[in-house]
């Protein structure tokens, strides 16, 4: 699927895995896919976002609030790097060595896993695009951050929404926002 995602598109996606990382989550929610598309503001949803006060700053701050309201915390993927070292692999040479190599950051280990609710979001993404009349015979510019904002809006059980209430954005804006970003006729819901 992601072979079809438009280049900000799959931006954003590694910009919310980065966000869950540089938070210390072992896991990518909607609340970490609403941070990558927030931060990427060259992108139609992160522009979009931008304009409606969910800008990344204040999205990072209001996730972190939500998430500890939660009893959730960083974790840091501490385990899996504890597993790896009983079997004798040094995951912080393997970074120093591509940070070498590749540059600065190259590396992070682990990748967060996707909770339910971020894939959720991720199919409903792809049913966006399809709404638009798209498929894999005419993908258009392919799947975009609107489709992947519509597709967030659309999987109600994410704490995507809760971030989005803390800042008091209007969702109803932003799904007609991005609805006209991604090509629905007037009056298509």
């Amino acid at each position: 699927m992601f072979e079809y995602f438009t280049e900000h598109a799959k931006r954003a996606i590694v910009a919310g895995q980065d966000e869950a990382l540089v938070l210390g989550h072992d896991f990518m929610g909607t609340e970490h896919l609403l941070l990558g598309l927030a931060a990427t503001p060259d992108s139609t949803a992160g522009a979009i976002l931008t304009a409606s006060g969910a800008g990344l700053d204040r999205t990072r701050t209001a996730t972190v609030q939500t998430l500890e309201a939660a009893g959730v915390f960083g974790t840091g993927a501490q385990d899996a790097r504890d597993a790896l070292s009983v079997l004798g692999i040094d995951v912080d040479e393997i970074k120093r060595r591509a940070d070498g190599t590749f540059g600065e950051g190259a590396f992070q280990y682990p990748r967060p896993a996707y909770t339910p609710h971020a894939k959720k979001a991720l199919e409903l993404t792809l049913r966006e695009w399809q709404s638009c009349g798209h498929d894999k015979e005419h993908p258009g510019d392919g799947i975009g951050t609107e489709h992947m904002l519509l597709g967030l809006l659309a999987e109600q059980e994410g704490r995507a929404h809760q971030v989005l209430a803390s800042l008091a954005v209007d969702e109803d804006a932003l799904r007609t926002a991005a609805r006209e970003r991604a090509g629905y006729a007037s009056g298509q819901s």
